[in-house]
């Protein structure tokens, strides 16, 4: 797979995981994944296992959303906390956060669900490129 078509579905994965259709996002990601190098390969399963950590979590299976996040925490932690201009930090810290709530028996709700947002507060590569041709103008 050619670096753009790399960088095209990583997109469409971002785009997925941010309109909170988790399950597509785990699909696209992993077809970037199963042709990755370390340690890009790594920062992926993280973040797929997360993604399908939400999956679970909203077809009701806490248990498995917990195990989920837990095991992409752990991936992800490796990762500078703005690895990919992303702010991963972020996305670390909510999962965290929702791992402990599924762990003491309570549903955050959809509504908590997080995104994962650019380093410069963007969710998507097409609003960063036009925040940035607007701080140039």
């Amino acid at each position: 797979m050619k670096s753009s078509e790399k960088d095209e579905k990583f997109e469409r994965g971002l785009r997925h995981f941010n309109a909170r259709e988790f399950f597509e996002a785990h699909e696209v990601w992993e077809e970037v994944w199963l042709v990755e190098a370390e340690p890009e390969k790594t920062f992926l399963q993280g973040i797929i296992q997360i993604a399908a950590a939400f999956h679970h979590y909203r077809r009701g299976n806490t248990e498995g959303a917990e195990t989920l996040l837990a095991a992409g925490i752990v991936k992800i932690t490796r990762f500078p906390a703005d690895h990919r201009g992303l702010a991963i930090l972020d996305l670390r810290e909510a999962a965290k956060s929702w791992a402990r709530a599924l762990g003491k028996m309570k549903r955050p709700g959809d509504e908590k669900l997080p995104a994962i947002r650019r380093v410069d507060g963007s969710t998507t590569a097409t609003q960063s490129r036009a925040r940035v041709r607007s701080d140039a103008e």
